[in-house]
């Protein structure tokens, strides 16, 4: 049996004690963002990346492993296992290679090969295995196994049954398979063809396109696998057949001078056509998706942690627009805390063009309501609205400065026709409700998206043609992860807010809420427990990612966990703080305290004198000459391991809760970058190459990233333009949300496409 922590450990690159720990906790049922904020001590500081990273592949493995000992009973069933084959199977590595070793063994629906078998044919298909019939008529061979009552009415159907059966067992053969997979991947060449050449679509550069297998870009398998799917695309694999029946031939034939010679090697030949051939091409072309589906489901995760981990823009009246056409613009007006205020309709786009008029609405809003900023959603008309607020902001003086931004207006739709946002404005129309959702985006971003689908948040490639269990599952757990970093305020949340917080379901969510309505605000953690269905466990997950503000303690307001609130008092005492100078935020110098906690010199002195063979006090004098050079960091750090050793308590801890306590509810949201406001607009008539401007990133995918320039369509910035230096991947030099300095580099005013560059130095030739 395969011992999954020590394989773990070497493909981790981690101690086997980090990986027994990790799967311990895993297996207790104990959450991943637990895990990683309050258990540090076990796995060593993994992070919930790397974590549910263990997980997966721990699933994965246990899967494997589980699959082994079925295929094993089954073929023991049969009475065909063997030792040699029991110990290939146990040490499989993959779960196609169990796949491969089981499929002479599997039960299969009626096949050539199966009616063979039922016609008396098997004994004809071993002769010619054998290769030991040196002479003879072929014809005298095999007419003992004419019998028309079984259906074999000649000499050749005789034979062609007997192929057959020796085409399934060289198709069946795990090695052969497994080889044949490998040259596949190292020389077969993906072909792409237009079903209809002369029709224009957005597949038009795989019309004629070729490809490496071992080379293919994952956005080229996902762009040709949907224009397959479209029927645009007639797709196929070319590979070296000839070669591999060469190889099959090497393998079985040993004797060509038997008289059967020929058959077999047809048989070999419709073996590896007709059954082998087009399984490893289906399996290719599904690893080649699952892989490009794989990273097309992680690049969409890492998009929506940022667009989720987006700062929020606080103490803010807004005036949100959900931009249209026809229907008109909705507005709606908010306060600071989301509250919703105000409603209307403009309709200052095609048809109507009622710009003055729309403009006039807007500025009475602003004016009324004291409106600092206006949020456009980012859909249909976006642009056309982004102009006629620019123009009314340029027209109209306001008291204040009054700025508008552009908001990803993704899912809205389907927030607005939800259960959730009927149970918030059960009076409103789904088009306000719509605006209102645009609007809090910005106001709180993570607090507004979890009540979406993360599916429609709409930040990735491809994200609709990809597993959409392994992505929702993915997204699941990215979301998870944001709202458990942030923390949640304890009552204030909503239900679709609670239910992401570790420990906490659907159910608990939905009572946490109930229990607030009817007994009024909570006024510490231990409260938790009184909320039906929250037990101890809930209780244990839950407890560090909840806040209360303003509550009885002044540690329910940290991610400090109940569990160590008595060594987070501790530490205070010690230091001069009390529980009320955590709640005014009076322990900004908590260094400069932890740096005066005096370190064991004398252990000091003994370890120098020992390394160095000094005495007395020149040996005292060395150790206060090392003490002098050491760096402020290290010093700190030197005097946590002595308050942690006071304490019986894990450096990582002791760490957190010193940080926590220096920033207590600190949001790690405020060092992402920040919100772009605006006040004018730039039309794609005004845009030069050469032209450098500032943008945010709206998405990005394997190739580049899009970013939003202000102006109608998103500038693209190739991979190849991203950076001075070369790269593999765009994450390594930005995110969503980013501001990014770009210059236009290309301009198709007919696709209205803009290409744009990062890189700080270009060459003549670029």
């Amino acid at each position: 049996m395969v011992n999954i922590i020590k394989v773990l450990s070497e493909e981790f690159n981690l101690k086997q004690v980090q990986i027994e720990n990790t799967v311990k906790l895993i297996d207790e049922g104990n959450t991943i963002p637990f895990i990683a904020r309050y258990r540090k001590e076990q796995t060593g500081s993994l992070d919930d990346v790397k974590i549910r990273e263990i997980y997966e592949r721990l699933t994965y493995l246990r899967n494997l492993e589980a699959r082994k000992e079925e295929v094993i009973r089954l073929i023991d069933e049969q009475g065909k296992l063997t030792e040699e084959l029991k110990n290939e199977i146990l040490s499989a590595e993959i779960l196609q290679r169990v796949e491969d070793l089981y499929r002479p063994y599997k039960p299969k629906k009626s096949t050539r090969a199966s009616k063979a078998k039922e016609k008396g044919l098997e004994p004809l298909a071993e002769m010619i295995l054998a290769q030991n019939i040196m002479e003879g008529d072929l014809e005298e061979l095999a007419i003992a196994f004419v019998n028309e009552e079984k259906g074999v009415k000649s000499v050749k159907e005789a034979y062609d049954g007997a192929c057959d059966i020796i085409a399934e067992t060289v198709s069946d053969n795990a090695d052969y398979r497994k080889h044949i997979r490998e040259i596949y991947v190292r020389d077969g060449i993906l072909v792409s063809e237009a079903v209809d050449e002369e029709e224009k679509t957005v597949y038009e550069m795989y019309y004629n396109f070729q490809e490496a297998v071992s080379k293919i870009a994952n956005h080229r398998v996902l762009a040709i696998n949907r224009g397959e799917k479209e029927k645009k695309l007639k797709v196929k694999l070319n590979t070296p057949d000839e070669k591999i029946i060469d190889y099959l031939k090497s393998k079985e034939i040993s004797n060509e001078s038997a008289i059967t010679t020929d058959y077999y090697i047809a048989a070999i030949q419709d073996g590896y056509k007709r059954l082998i051939a087009p399984s490893i091409e289906r399996e290719i072309r599904n690893m080649l998706t699952e892989r490009a589906e794989e990273e097309a489901i992680k690049v969409f995760g890492k998009n929506t942690k940022n667009l989720l981990m987006a700062p929020p823009v606080k103490d803010v009246r807004i005036l949100a627009i959900d931009p249209s056409y026809r229907t008109g613009c909705k507005l709606a007006v908010l306060d600071e805390t989301g509250k919703f205020l105000e409603q209307g309709v403009i309709y200052p786009n095609e048809p109507r063009n009622e710009v003055e008029e729309s403009q006039k609405v807007m500025a009475e809003l602003i004016e009324k309501f004291q409106v600092d900023v206006i949020t456009i959603g980012n859909g249909t008309a976006s642009r056309e609205t982004e102009q006629v607020v620019a123009d009314m902001l340029s027209k109209y003086t306001f008291p204040k400065k009054v700025t508008y931004t552009i908001v990803s207006e993704a899912g809205a739709s389907v927030y607005s026709a939800s259960k959730t946002a009927q149970e918030e404005f059960p009076d409103l129309d789904v088009t306000i409700r719509g605006a209102i959702s645009i609007g809090r985006r910005l106001q709180d971003p993570l607090a507004e998206l979890v009540k979406i689908d993360p599916k429609s948040i709409g930040v990735g490639q491809y994200q609709h043609d990809v597993n959409q269990t392994k992505l929702g599952q993915e997204l699941d757990g990215v979301v998870e992860d944001c709202v458990n970093s942030v923390g949640v305020d304890l009552n204030t949340a909503s239900p679709a807010l609670l239910q992401y917080v570790s420990g906490i379901t659907k159910t608990i969510a939905r009572n946490l809420v109930k229990y607030r309505e009817e007994n009024g605000k909570f006024v510490n953690r231990k409260e938790l427990m009184k909320v039906k269905m929250l037990g101890e466990k809930a209780f244990e997950q839950c407890a560090g990612f909840l806040r209360i503000s303003d509550g009885d303690n002044p540690l329910d307001k940290t991610a400090v966990h109940p569990e160590s609130y008595e060594i987070a008092e501790k530490l205070l005492k010690k230091l001069g703080y009390t529980l009320e100078d955590v709640s005014s935020g009076n322990i900004r110098d908590i260094n400069s305290r932890i740096l005066k906690i005096p370190v064991k010199e004398e252990s000091n002195l003994k370890i120098t004198a020992k390394n160095t063979r000094l005495k007395g006090l020149e040996a005292l004098s060395q150790v206060k000459f090392r003490e002098d050079k050491k760096s402020q960091k290290e010093k700190i750090k030197e005097r946590i391991n002595v308050l942690a050793e006071e304490f019986n308590v894990g450096v990582p801890t002791l760490t957190d809760i010193i940080e926590e306590l220096k920033k207590p509810g600190r949001d790690p949201r405020d060092e992402m970058p920040k919100v772009v406001f605006r006040s004018d607009v730039v039309k794609f008539e005004d845009l030069k190459v050469g032209m450098k401007l500032t943008g945010t990133v709206r998405n990005v995918v394997d190739f580049g990233a899009f970013v939003d320039i202000g102006v109608k369509q998103d500038g693209l910035v190739h991979l190849s333009e991203m950076s001075d230096k070369y790269i593999k991947d765009p994450m390594e030099v930005v995110q969503v949300g980013d501001t990014v300095n770009v210059t236009i580099i290309s301009i198709d005013k007919e696709r209205e496409r803009i290409g744009l560059s990062m890189k700080t130095k270009r060459s003549k030739n670029d």
